[in-house]
């Protein structure tokens, strides 16, 4: 009576207070016997589970849950596998909560959560994480401030057809009876029911009515329905572990906090196998080889449960295979496959029962289409009534044999419990195993059975035939919404595969039983891909079904389209579903779906639902109008979306588009790179991305490229800039911004910390933009670039942007009309700013007198690691000026002077830099007017130099004079890597002293000596000589 007082404390307001004030009249309770009853539960708790779990606790996987908003719709609807699959086993962005926290408030202002939901995929651990955390409660190193950690399971729970609270309480925990624990002061009550998903009713919190009284007897489900509502205990916390399926029955206003636990990480899937066949590594090398071959079965072994049971199958097909002389066995392709080898194994070990005389191999495969026959019909029909715990009335109903479930092949499907009533209660090892021995059972008894196997009463129209059956099965699975029956369909399908029925012939599967009906259950198959708004699940589910079946042309031929280019002419059904399983399965669409130059409308429409686990998703020149953005931003503002990376370049985008997908932006919590290169979104939209830019707190990576947002676009874009920290990376390439737009860029600088690179190439912003900027240098202490290359493919915004963090390094004013003053201000910016270090000042004004700006700073610049002056009109005075500051300076790494007229004056004052400098990696003198003496010095630089990697000299005139200088540097220098000398009237005999060179030089990778006339023989003699003296470096002739 006391404990449920304690219990029910506070709860119903009209009688509970009384009692309240009426106890605290009384004299409290002496506390050993408080305690010691406290402890005696303990006890009993770590009794109960076996003296407890290892004493080292949880292991870092349990430690630690995801601490997750709430349930996709991928959770709800979706069979487990499906949930691992669609996703790849990637997790969901959120943050972790250690065990010790879970029922702790998360901030000093929150309070502790009443109703917690733990959920997970079946096999992840669920109870194991329970187990755990009661253990460590029990023993006094976890969740100190419960008095009582009081743990249910709903296999004990469905016992019980009416209960009060009171006498469930009592009767799953006596020891604690009487007398009272309750105390004066308050104490927290722990209630756990562990797995949901074994309850024999579904909850129905709509319908269920309220019950305050503790000792009123009433239905199972409406008891769990009011505790969890609050009517009952109101004061206890309540934590359910559930399949997330099932976790949807409780209504997300009761629930306080959603935890998840997470699946292996690779890491922990090598520890599990190499823990399972600890005595023999080659074969622990081998099953790892196995599962890290195949992309699919790795996911699945994510799942701890599943990557036990796979270890298994292969761990025996490796010693079937040792000792046999079939030495060419196959690894296993298929789930169906895997599981074959599972069932092998167990005959195997039926085979081997001590309590057994050696039975003859006919006899332990009569068994184990017996065990087929009498688990795969409890298994079935459970599956179809959503049943996975079985009791001994269940065994009854369905005429299982309970001697026959001591035998060691049942031993290893189907596991026994005792419940605290002392009551049996049985379940498969994994919700897959009943899967599988569901559909041998149906692909046993379909060519027997003459009515529908599905119907309950067993009384439907006739159906004749193992085909017909099938096509029940498989009009079954596609009506299931829950996805419920398409595992089993898969392994209805695996059954028919000729490696499966190899495997299986004689003992679970009579011989040549449906071999010749393989091209037959294709057929019906691929006739459910009929044409939909939308590829749903169950049309991926059928390509499983045909990769099970290993029927696997249509997938592969589309595989061969992706991959040459020609998916644009494949638009049927059948086609748009295979494209949707191989965006899931694909290696290639693991890195990137690139799905550029082949989709229209109405198949992109299609293909939604599938598109949002794609993690990096390619849509270029699609001509996507402003219609598709509604539809890709109805994918991105879903609760599933784990697009990380879109881009939409060069479609047909205005300024429409640009505000749907900016909507998607505001709730949208995965995607953190988006490129929108050549549209025409305009000021309006670069406006709505702005304003999205203020609230979304994931994007890092935008490039607007070509996009004519100019300066009102830039203004807005800026604007969001003073208030966003996240975004790390900006490109506003070519799209007319003027000296307003910087100006009001160069404002948001001098606010923003997190920008690490912005590309404002090809604008028109001039020296009053320049100087604003530069102004906004000596404030900005993130920017580290001011870079202006052009953007290659792997330069590309959306690559990068991922990349990205911390603050800004990339700002780009190539194109942009900057004159010695721009170049001035510039300058002396970059004397104060300590954190820029990529500045691209390419095809501007500059001359001599802005370069010698900028060489000035740079002698007192420690953070410039690259400076780009090409196309800047630039002569041997402005070289004379940097080759100083290189004298000097220890931070810059790359400089660029390509493409002006330096000539053999401006060279060799670099050459002159390089005998000191001994930072700079790469100097690009490209077309700078160098002949025979500049490269001499520079030869001289490179006798000395020792840090100097990539010297590109082409479009020059450097001749054979020069051309030997640098030969003769080759023979010391053990630093240059790559050498540029296309283009420079070396001949045939200056080419040969390059190559000859190289005998002595070990550490030359690349040289190119195109376009210097070195004909045919000297092109023979140059090759024979590479490949005598440097057989690992690369020349191009």
């Amino acid at each position: 009576k006391t404990l449920m007082d304690l219990l029910a404390r506070k709860g119903s307001q009209g009688t509970q207070a009384p009692q309240a004030s009426d106890r605290m009249l009384e004299p409290p309770l002496e506390p050993p016997s408080s305690d010691y009853r406290i402890r005696r539960h303990q006890e009993v708790l770590l009794s109960r589970l076996g003296g407890g779990l290892e004493l080292g606790g949880p292991p870092p996987r349990l430690a630690s849950l995801l601490l997750v908003e709430g349930l996709t719709d991928l959770q709800l609807r979706e069979h487990d596998f499906t949930q691992v699959e669609a996703t790849r086993g990637a997790r969901r962005t959120a943050r972790t909560i250690t065990l010790g926290g879970l029922f702790l408030p998360l901030s000093r202002v929150s309070v502790p959560p009443r109703v917690s939901i733990t959920v997970g995929v079946a096999g992840v651990g669920k109870t194991t994480l329970v187990r755990h955390f009661v253990c460590l409660w029990a023993r006094g190193q976890l969740a100190k401030d419960f008095s009582l950690v009081l743990p249910l399971t709903f296999r004990e729970l469905n016992t019980h057809e009416k209960v009060s609270a009171d006498r469930l309480i009592c009767s799953a925990f006596p020891h604690v009876g009487e007398p009272s624990l309750a105390a004066g002061a308050p104490a927290r009550v722990l209630l756990i029911l562990d797995g949901l998903d074994e309850c024999k009713t579904p909850l129905d919190f709509s319908n269920t009515v309220a019950c305050t009284d503790p000792k009123k007897e009433i239905q199972v489900d409406n008891l769990i329905t009011n505790i969890i509502r609050g009517n009952l205990f109101p004061e206890v916390s309540v934590w359910v572990t559930s399949r997330p399926s099932t976790a949807g029955q409780i209504p997300g206003g009761l629930v306080d906090r959603i935890t998840e636990i997470r699946g292996f990480n690779q890491e922990e899937v090598k520890a599990c196998l190499e823990r399972m066949f600890a005595e023999d590594r080659s074969l622990t090398g081998w099953v790892l080889a196995q599962v890290h071959a195949d992309r699919a079965l790795y996911l699945m072994c994510t799942i701890p449960a599943f990557c036990r049971l796979a270890g298994l199958a292969l761990g025996h097909m490796y010693r079937h295979r040792r000792g046999t002389l079939d030495t060419e066995l196959s690894p296993p392709r298929t789930l169906s496959e895997i599981y074959s080898w599972y069932f092998r194994m167990a005959l195997g070990r039926e085979g081997q029962d001590k309590s057994k005389v050696s039975p003859h191999i006919e006899q332990v495969a009569h068994g184990g289409r017996r065990m087929a026959g009498t688990l795969g019909r409890l298994a079935f029909h459970g599956l179809v009534r959503k049943k996975y715990v079985f009791y001994e009335q269940d065994l009854k109903a369905f005429g299982v044999d309970v001697a026959l479930l001591q035998s060691a092949l049942c031993g290893c499907f189907l596991q026994q419990e005792e419940t605290l009533g002392s009551s049996a209660v049985y379940c498969f090892s994994h919700l897959s195993l009943q899967e599988f021995v569901a559909a041998a059972y149906y692909y046993g008894a379909s060519k027997r059975a003459i009515f529908d196997l599905f119907t309950d009463s067993g009384v439907s129209w006739p159906r004749l035939g193992f085909l017909t059956h099938f096509r029940s099965a498989v009009q079954r699975a596609m009506q299931a919404e829950d996805g419920r029956l398409d595992v089993f369909l898969r392994f209805l399908s695996g059954l028919l595969s000729p490696r499966v029925n190899a495997l299986l012939m004689g003992s679970l599967l009579a011989p040549g039983e449906h071999q010749g009906y393989r091209a037959q259950a294709a057929r019906i198959l691929q006739g459910c891909l009929a044409p939909e708004v939308a590829v749903s699940a169950r049309a991926v589910n059928v390509l499983r079904c045909l990769h099970e079946l290993q029927h696997t042309e249509l997938a592969r031929s589309m595989e061969e389209a992706m991959e040459c280019g020609g998916l644009a002419i494949l638009t049927s059904p059948p086609h748009r579903a295979a494209l949707a399983y191989l965006l899931q399965v694909s290696d290639t669409c693991a890195q990137e779906a690139n799905l550029s130059l082949c989709l229209d409308q109405v198949v992109l429409q299609s293909l939604l639902p599938q598109l949002l686990y794609c993690q990096s998703l390619r849509l270029d020149t699609n001509q996507f109008q402003d219609p598709v953005m509604e539809l890709l931003g109805s994918v991105l503002s879903g609760k599933d979306c784990r697009i990380q990376k879109i881009s939409l370049a060069e479609n047909q985008i205005s300024n429409k588009g640009a505000k749907a997908l900016a909507r998607s932006l505001l709730v949208n919590r995965s995607l953190t790179a988006l490129d929108l290169r050549g549209n025409s979104i305009g000021p309006q939209g670069a406006k709505a991305l702005a304003d999205a830019l203020k609230i979304n707190r994931t994007l890092a990576s935008l490039s607007l490229q070509s996009n004519a947002i100019k300066d009102d676009g830039a203004g807005s874009i800026a604007e969001a800039l003073a208030s966003n920290r996240t975004l790390c990376m900006l490109c506003l390439q070519k799209n007319t911004i003027g000296p307003v737009g910087a100006q009001r860029m160069a404002d948001a600088l001098k606010q923003n910390r997190s920008l690490k690179e912005l590309i404002f190439s090809s604008n028109s912003i001039s020296d009053r933009g320049a100087k604003a900027l530069a102004e906004a240098l000596k404030v900005n202490q993130g920017l580290e670039s001011l870079e202006g290359v052009c953007l290659t493919p792997s330069r590309d915004p959306v690559d990068r942007g991922s990349e990205a963090q911390g603050l800004l390094s990339f700002f780009s004013l190539r194109e942009n009309s900057i004159s010695p003053e721009g170049a001035q201000a510039l300058a002396r910016a970059l004397c104060t700013n300590s954190t820029l270090k990529n500045l691209d000042l390419t095809a501007n004004l500059l001359h001599d007198r802005g370069a010698q700006a900028i060489a000035g700073a740079v002698r007192e610049n420690r953070a410039l690691t690259s400076l780009h002056l090409q196309w800047n009109f630039l002569q041997a005075s402005a070289a004379e000026a940097l080759g100083h500051a290189l004298q000097l300076n220890r931070s810059l790494v790359s400089l660029d002077l390509q493409e002006n007229a330096i000539g053999d004056e401006g060279a060799s004052a670099v050459a002159r830099a390089l005998k000191a400098n001994t930072a700079l990696t790469a100097l690009y003198l490209q077309v700078a007017s160098i002949g025979a003496p500049g490269a001499q010095a520079l030869g001289e630089a490179l006798a000395v130099n020792r840090t100097l990697e990539v010297l590109d000299l082409r479009g020059n005139a450097i001749g054979v004079a020069g051309a030997k200088a640098l030969a003769n540097a080759l023979k010391v220098n053990s630093s240059l890597r790559r050498l540029n000398l296309q283009e420079n009237s070396l001949g045939m005999d200056g080419a040969v002293c390059i190559a000859t060179a190289l005998s002595g030089n070990h550490g030359l990778q690349h040289i190119n000596l195109q376009g210097n006339h070195i004909g045919e023989s000297g092109t023979r003699m140059i090759s024979e000589a590479v490949r005598t003296n440097a057989p690992t470096c690369t020349v191009e002739m």
